[in-house]
């Protein structure tokens, strides 16, 4: 299970300035890849509106159901990757997010169309507010994991192997697979990790993106500052 977040005032507003900032960089005539959570769901809404109000051309591709809902919802036009295949910018949140800029993400079970779009894309830019900033990955936040049914008792075995302790999300994804979170506590090296994770056989996705954001927005808890962090931050 993932930790439930208490939602205060303060947060609340550090994800909305980071989600109003994330909107000025979308241009007229974007292929804009669009996150899945809450403060992604924040930037689909501001920029409908701003699309509205200034009449902007963008395309956008989802993430998820939830998001694809959001965005007709306020007259976005969404499109397939299959459909708009190049991405311009990718916008999303994160669950922890490191010095170094790599991420976990999953909490919410999309993150395999998550790393897709944010592959597919020229930039990916991350919102979050401060309290997603850590030191190492693993902190909080177990890796979740996204297999294919029949593969569940090997990718377990792997995982427990790897001195994870393993357990089971209720339900499937939206892609019709398994949720397994691994929590290995703080991690030290993400990309040997998550070279690992990729060679288990049936484990289609996991949540460490590792030297795949751009830019992260972080919203303060205390200022109406939004701070902008890059890889050679």
């Amino acid at each position: 299970m993932t930790p439930a977040v208490t939602r205060t005032p303060e947060l609340e507003a550090a994800r909305e300035r980071a989600a109003q900032h994330a909107v000025q960089l979308v241009e007229d005539g974007m292929v804009v890849g669009l996150g899945t959570g809450d403060t992604a769901r924040r930037f689909i809404e501001r920029l409908a509106l701003r699309v509205k109000e200034e009449s902007l051309k963008i395309t956008c591709v989802v993430t998820s159901g939830a998001s694809a809902g959001v965005a007709r919802a306020g007259g976005l036009q969404v499109r397939t990757l299959a459909e708009a295949p190049e991405l311009d910018l990718a916008v999303d949140g994160a669950d922890e997010v490191t010095p170094a800029l790599d991420l976990m993400k999953g909490g919410g079970g999309a993150h395999t169309k998550e790393k897709i779009v944010a592959a597919s894309a020229a930039r990916f830019v991350v919102l979050v507010d401060e309290t997603k900033l850590v030191r190492r990955l693993g902190d909080t936040f177990p890796v979740p994991a996204e297999v294919i049914e029949d593969a569940l008792p090997l990718v377990r075995r792997r995982l427990e192997a790897m001195g994870a302790v393993v357990t089971q999300r209720e339900g499937v994804t939206e892609l019709g697979n398994r949720i397994l979170d691994a929590r290995f506590g703080p991690i030290e090296d993400p990309a040997a990790l998550s070279m690992r994770l990729d060679a288990i056989p049936g484990l289609l996705e996991h949540g460490l993106f590792v030297g795949m954001a751009h830019l992260v927005l972080v919203g303060d808890l205390s200022s109406e500052t939004v701070r902008r962090l890059t890889p050679a931050t």
